[in-house]
């Protein structure tokens, strides 16, 4: 499980990898340093032509930290990948980028939560969003797959997640 009770804004994780859980989907990929730093700048979906540009870029990225065996980075580096897709689908379905008509994340009774999840904006079909979401998608699967990278993520958990 992600930790969100860590001090992210002291901690470096490149050398602390301990601290580091890998959670669900893209948890913590906006607060774990030193490597939101290095991949956030390439991170971009706008057209198909920057999404492939920036998916490339990260997937370059993927591999330069697992040939330093660096697990932190490399999932960091899947988690960009990952939400590089989500955002370019929530944006291809939804042109505003807004799935609902109110934030449930901004609600405070799990009550009026859950009412908000229902409340789903019409579906507003953008194609270059898109295909900017199936050139990340290709990326993130090609990272999530990756031999070397299950081999750290089952190394990391058995010495850091029991």
């Amino acid at each position: 499980m992600f930790d969100y009770s860590l001090d992210f804004k002291n901690i470096n994780f490149r050398e602390h990898p301990e601290l580091y859980r890998v959670g669900k989907g893209e948890q913590g990929v906006l607060l774990v340093e030193p490597y939101k730093s290095e991949i956030l700048p390439y991170w971009r979906f706008k057209t198909p032509e920057i999404a492939k540009e920036s998916s490339e870029k990260i997937y370059q990225m993927f591999f330069e930290y697992l040939e330093e065996d660096d697990f932190v980075g490399a999932d960091m580096a899947r988690k960009f990948l990952q939400m590089g897709y989500t955002r370019s689908r929530r944006y291809a379905n939804h042109k505003s980028g807004r799935k609902y008509k109110t934030n449930p994340q901004k609600e405070t009774c799990q009550e009026a939560q859950m009412k908000a999840r229902k409340d789903i904006l019409p579906n507003e079909v953008d194609p270059v969003k898109a295909e900017s979401a199936a050139i990340f998608k290709e990326k993130w699967m090609q990272a999530k797959t990756n031999e070397n990278y299950l081999q750290l993520l089952a190394k990391h958990k058995q010495m850091y997640e029991r």
